[in-house]
């Protein structure tokens, strides 16, 4: 299990807020859990017991939402409270129940996304392994207020302890009558189904985890239309990722007042994030709103280096400087900073990194993963990735850089999915911050963090005497 890196006591919980450590469990004014989630579970709490669960509130937003609320009430307040997908995207969690709900269909359906398609990122799996009950709970409030009888929870298939958290949870929830044909006595059937799914990078991308959930190749589809309208089946279709499902689930619990507590106007709540430190590495619940330099502290920043970069959104996320330290954790000031939320993955490197070999690592990551339906996928991609490649070991031609912000160009205007748009981000934002470093590489055939093993040995040979010894070459990092 992921380690909880211990948040300021006066950080308000959400998404773990039935988890010990600091103030855990306080309430605030506006009825908001304080305190963030230190490394493990209140002493003695079992995450899959409904009963436990029962006497922190759990389950009290599924019985509002069916006994008071109705199907238009839920979504009415989850528009009120501003709730917005924790997916990486942002979009408004009520837009897209609305558009399924006012969709003529024979049935509809709710995929919760617990993939978690970045390798080094676990939030998703980490709120699933220890308030597996928030997920269940969400899933089924999101089905009611939809109209939908049957939802799905999908999983990375290798993460074993949240599917069984999951599907122990589930079983006792039908048990408990809180799903099955006649939830809560209503008459109407709410059933959850655990589906462990694998695949690649790109099943972060919900028209393609839906084709994986159907047994069909994992490749993105047009949009629009959009899965809320013709999704799974072609049926409609809402896709949310696991923590906006618990986060609704608290909402209806707690109220808009309490949410809108939390966070900015413009993106209330909390959010998971992970970040990778030189102290510490782990899973953190922050406020939206929260300073990337606030997050780094949270992992220890860099200790005893400089900061130099961030890497904010996982493989496909933007390399940003250390002057944009400042910049507040939300949807919209990290995509105008030029990385995005993606997976929640907040990484600092010190001055002994190299951006431009960490941008051709993370782009050629990126190039491999991309499943090459459409021309800005299979090729773009791949030229973006050699691009990089030339510029880390010492043989760019000229014109590259150029080459480069053209070709990301094209790919962001013409790519299908996000996972091609986004692919440029790497480079890019090294471009836009760290443009000397880029250039030294490029016109010196230099490395200033003395990384690039073959630029590094071109540079040593450049300013060793011909008649000298021949230079050791670097180790590899």
């Amino acid at each position: 299990m992921t380690e909880l890196l211990q948040t300021p006591a006066d950080w308000p919980a959400v998404l773990l807020s039935r988890l010990g450590g600091g103030a855990a469990g306080k309430k605030d004014k506006a009825g908001a859990s304080r305190g963030g989630a230190g490394a493990a579970a209140k002493p003695g709490t079992d995450a899959t017991s409904i009963a436990e669960a029962v006497t922190q509130d759990g389950f009290a937003g599924l019985r509002r939402a069916i006994r008071e609320l109705g199907p238009a009430g839920i979504t009415a307040l989850i528009a009120d409270a501003g709730l917005r997908g924790r997916g990486g995207g942002g979009y408004s969690t009520a837009d897209k129940w609305r558009a399924a709900a006012a969709t003529e269909a024979p049935a509809r359906y709710v995929v919760a996304n617990g993939y978690g398609a970045d390798p080094a990122s676990a939030t998703d799996r980490t709120l699933m392994e220890l308030d597996p009950i928030a997920v269940i709970e969400g899933t089924a409030i999101a089905a009611w207020a939809i109209g939908a009888q049957e939802a799905f929870i999908a999983v990375r298939a290798e993460a074993t302890e949240a599917i069984a958290a999951l599907e122990a949870v589930t079983s006792a929830a039908l048990s408990a009558g809180f799903l099955g044909d006649d939830a809560l006595g209503s008459g109407r059937r709410v059933d959850i189904e655990i589906r462990p799914v694998q695949g690649a990078y790109m099943l972060g991308e919900e028209t393609v985890l839906l084709k994986a959930l159907d047994g069909k190749r994992g490749q993105p589809e047009q949009r629009p239309p959009h899965p809320a309208t013709n999704g799974l089946r072609g049926l409609p279709t809402v896709v949310q990722n696991v923590q906006t499902l618990a986060a609704a689930a608290w909402i209806v619990r707690n109220g808009v007042k309490a949410f809108r507590a939390i966070g900015l106007p413009d993106a209330p709540g909390t959010i998971l994030v992970q970040v990778r430190g030189a102290d510490a590495a782990g899973v953190a619940e922050v406020p939206l709103g929260t300073s990337l330099r606030d997050i780094v502290r949270l992992a220890g920043g860099t200790r005893g280096h400089k900061t130099k970069a961030v890497l904010v959104g996982g493989p496909s996320g933007g390399i940003l400087s250390a002057a944009e330290l400042g910049t507040p954790y939300t949807f919209d000031a990290i995509r105008a900073a030029g990385g995005h939320i993606g997976s929640g993955s907040v990484v600092v490197a010190d001055e002994r990194a190299c951006v431009v070999d960490l941008a051709r690592v993370l782009t050629r990551y990126c190039a491999d993963e991309a499943c090459g339906k459409t021309i800005p996928c299979r090729i773009g991609t791949r030229r973006l990735a050699e691009i990089t490649e030339r510029l880390a070991d010492g043989t760019s031609r000229a014109g590259d850089l150029d080459l480069a912000v053209d070709l990301s160009a094209d790919i962001v205007g013409s790519g299908l999915c996000d996972h091609e748009r986004l692919a440029t981000l790497p480079l890019l934002s090294g471009l836009r911050y760290f443009r000397d470093e880029i250039d030294a590489h490029f016109e010196r055939g230099i490395c200033p963090a003395g990384v690039c093993r073959p630029i590094s040995l071109a540079a040593a040979a450049a300013t060793t005497p011909k008649s000298g010894p021949t230079p050791t070459p670097s180790p590899a990092h």
